[in-house]
């Protein structure tokens, strides 16, 4: 019994590189969507940096993909804290209309 998701194989264009993968099925839009994005980073820095090789240019692609990474995820993990501090400042917001309609 094969409880794995079906896979199907795709080859993806990364500049002049073809890479050939078996992803789950499920996934083929996430996988054609991060190399169009790899893609167009590419172009971005081969139209920035024309003389510096591909390989190097390759290697500023990852880091900026890194580096979007690492922000999303710390903006990922504030958002509790930004959900719980808007909340507070509603009850504090809440509790001081109801103390100035409470003097008059």
């Amino acid at each position: 019994m094969n409880n794995l998701p079906p896979t199907q194989n795709i080859v993806l264009n990364l500049d002049v590189h073809r890479v050939p993968l078996s992803v789950v099925r499920e996934q083929e839009v996430f996988y054609r969507d991060a190399a169009k994005m790899l893609n167009e980073r590419f172009r971005h820095y081969r139209q920035r940096f024309p003389s510096v090789q591909a390989e190097k240019l390759w290697v500023y692609v990852a880091l900026d993909m890194a580096v979007n990474l690492q922000s999303d995820a710390f903006d990922k993990s504030l958002q509790p804290v930004t959900d719980k501090l808007n909340e507070l400042n509603e009850k504090v917001k809440q509790a001081l209309g109801e103390e100035s309609s409470n003097q008059n």
